[in-house]
């Protein structure tokens, strides 16, 4: 169950720098604890850097590691900012196809008993997507034949964009379950509050979506979630090949992500069971409002639920280190049980309301990447920022970035403007690894083409590799492209898993296997195939594209 908003005030009300710093120091007392305990030398890594731009950065040399021995101090860091959860690394699991995905989340919906969140960019209008609803339907049906009070809520976050596209949409898929069970079901749409005035009259449907979305891929069920970068669609679920974690019976973080999914649909638009929206009382209006009053409300709304689950977490924390404390005081010759050997980060990018807690994690991440590592990165929509670009082009650590092939990019044989994105994307890359050969670092970095017939590609994360370790200890999941969409325009959320257990670990490999067991290495010879011609008018509207796809 979610934390009770008694407990989220109570909380919030007492959380000061002063009292931040007072966990922050018990924090790093237990980590120093931790680490003498295992026997680990690792320190802190270096101080984010400067801002990168294209050109490349002097990266920071954090110390060797051999295997995974102190991986809680080398990224302990990110709790700074963004709330740390314990799990077992037992609970979680990496799925590996859209149909398993599909199946285990039609399966959890079927079985939920408190709550069902979904987070998405659209809800598709097949007889998949409708499986899915009727499954809803079923759970809630379930729900009220157990008693006059209904347990289960249903909660559907989707954005109001692309999920009004069409007369057959998002909404009218999920009308009929907000007639049935108005008490029980939630449909929430947010609207960007970039699209407004004349742009959102002048703007056509379809290009509209460019200007800003809600991109989060969250998948709830009671305690147990799905972070994923896939949407409720047809093709997610048949032959579209994503990332998806299952974290089992997590309720902090289950907590969490709902929290946070709420909170978003709180400054959303609220589908009514007659079609129409409003929002509720107290609430900025997207478009119609202040811009400034809506970006000021919404940050402010969303972020008390990150900085409630900072201290919370933190709290939880000390509590951890003064029971070891006494223990120890106690002069117990008992060995307290271990603790779970897997963290949880949440990352959450909300530029349009000045929130930009993954890019500060991931331009760090990218920073201090050493030569004492390896980075899996990989992207659906090949088109860095500058300021990745220059990190990943000034790092010491090799670099494997995977792509898709213009056949598998989702907008191969589109019409109009969207049939050129492909070719803006081959551009792109071709550019990049002009650079890449031009600061001679063809031994680093290395790029990778993603082919599979009749499939399309959207995965997207990376994987952190520690020198002599043939299995990843860190892992970025979730709906950032990397690109300049999900650092400035978009709703993003991911997560990173920091881990020590080795059946994770190996599941952890096995996926990032899996993949580019599928790619092709990118050479100078591969821009120069026939497919990969890129018309003039392409590589001129290229940096438009960039922007808004």
């Amino acid at each position: 169950m979610a934390a009770p908003m008694s407990w989220r005030r109570l909380v919030y009300s007492v959380y000061t720098p002063a009292l931040s710093g007072v966990f922050t120091r018990i924090s790093d007392r237990f980590f120093r604890t931790h680490d003498r305990r295992r026997g680990s030398s690792l320190l802190l890594l270096a101080p984010l850097l400067a801002e990168a731009e294209l050109v490349p950065v002097p990266p920071s040399r954090p110390p060797s590691s051999a295997g995974v021995e102190g991986l809680h101090s080398r990224f302990r860091w990110m709790a700074d900012d963004v709330p740390a959860f314990r799990v077992p690394g037992a609970s979680v699991h990496i799925l590996h196809s859209p149909e398993e995905f599909y199946q285990v989340m039609k399966a959890r919906i079927k079985t939920a008993k408190s709550r069902v969140v979904m987070a998405s960019l659209y809800l598709g209008t097949g007889p998949l997507e409708q499986d899915l609803v009727d499954c809803m339907e079923e759970a809630l049906e379930r729900s009220q034949d157990q008693g006059s009070s209904p347990d289960l809520k249903v909660s559907i976050l989707l954005d109001y964009t692309r999920g009004s596209r069409g007369k057959n949409n998002s909404r009218t898929m999920l009308l009929p379950l907000l007639q049935r069970f108005p008490a029980q079901v939630r449909v929430s749409l947010y609207h960007t509050p970039d699209l407004r005035g004349l742009l959102r009259l002048l703007v056509p449907e379809r290009f509209n979506e460019t200007i800003g979305v809600q991109h989060i891929k969250a998948y709830l069920f009671d305690d147990s979630l799905i972070i994923s970068g896939a949407n409720l669609s047809d093709s997610y679920f048949t032959n579209r090949q994503d990332r998806y974690v299952l974290l089992e019976n997590c309720p902090e973080v289950a907590d969490f992500f709902a929290d946070l999914v709420g909170a978003v649909g709180d400054v959303s638009l609220q589908l009514q069971p007659d079609d129409s929206v409003h929002m509720l009382d107290g609430m900025v209006h997207p478009y119609k409002g202040n811009r400034k009053d809506f970006s000021t409300l919404a940050r402010r709304h969303i972020m008390e639920v990150v900085t409630t689950a900072c201290t919370r977490q933190r709290l939880l924390e000390a509590e951890r280190v003064l029971e070891e404390a006494e223990t120890e005081a106690s002069g117990s010759e008992s060995d307290p049980a271990p603790a779970p050997d897997t963290w949880v980060f949440p990352l959450v990018q909300m530029k349009p309301l000045g929130i930009h807690l993954d890019e500060q994690v991931t331009e760090r991440l990218l920073t201090e990447a050493g030569d004492d590592s390896t980075v899996y990165l990989t992207s659906g929509y090949f088109n860095l920022t500058r300021a990745y670009m220059g990190l990943v082009l000034g790092a010491a650590a090799d670099y494997r970035i995977l792509m898709a092939s213009p056949e598998v990019n989702g907008f191969f044989g589109a019409k109009g403007v969207a049939g050129a994105i492909p070719g803006a994307y081959i551009h792109l890359a071709r550019q990049f690894y002009s650079k890449v050969c031009q600061l001679g670092q063809q031994r680093r970095v290395h790029l990778h083409e993603y082919h599979r017939a009749e499939w399309t590609f959207h995965a997207k994360g990376l994987w952190y590799y520690l020198h002599g370790s043939d299995r990843p200890c860190l892992t970025l999941i979730g709906s950032p492209n990397f690109g300049y969409r999900s650092v400035h325009r978009d709703l993003e959320a991911q997560i990173a898993i920091v881990t020590e257990n080795e059946e994770l670990q190996a599941q952890l490999q096995q996926e990032q296997e899996m993949l580019y067991k599928r790619s092709t290495e990118v050479s100078g010879d591969t821009f120069e195939q026939p497919n990969r011609s890129v018309k003039l008018w392409v590589k001129l509207v290229t940096p438009l594209i960039k922007n808004f796809f």
